[in-house]
């Protein structure tokens, strides 16, 4: 699981990244993405609501997201607040696809936004 450092806690940068950053849909999840200021970590967050299955299907498509943003943290994506929301048929998917959906959405971010630490 991403440290705390981040992760998007607060409901107003759920809200400011979703209504204000740039939107990269995809088949599994929608994703929303604005700048943070130069050195500042990347953030993630996750919206999976109910009308993708029960709690634990919710919480199984939530750790696999959280695994492919750790992987990118890894990889040096930083200096962005990311929030993304899936889509009912994510519950279909397998892990490969899923994590080829958000890296390819995270690469157009990394190419739309001028992202210092997004070469990865």
């Amino acid at each position: 699981m991403p440290a705390r450092q981040h992760r998007v806690t607060r409901g107003d940068d759920y809200r400011r990244t979703v209504r204000a950053g740039h939107r990269v849909g995809g088949a599994v999840c929608i994703t929303h993405a604005v700048l943070r200021a130069p050195g500042d970590p990347a953030r993630f967050g996750f919206i999976v609501s109910k009308a993708i299955g029960n709690a634990v299907t919710r919480n199984l498509i939530r750790r696999r997201m959280k695994t492919v943003v750790e992987r990118r943290l890894h990889a040096g994506f930083a200096e962005a607040d990311v929030v993304f929301r899936a889509l009912p048929a994510i519950t279909g998917a397998p892990f490969e696809q899923l994590e080829r959906e958000m890296n390819r959405a995270l690469d157009r971010v990394a190419r739309e936004l001028p992202l210092r630490g997004a070469d990865a």
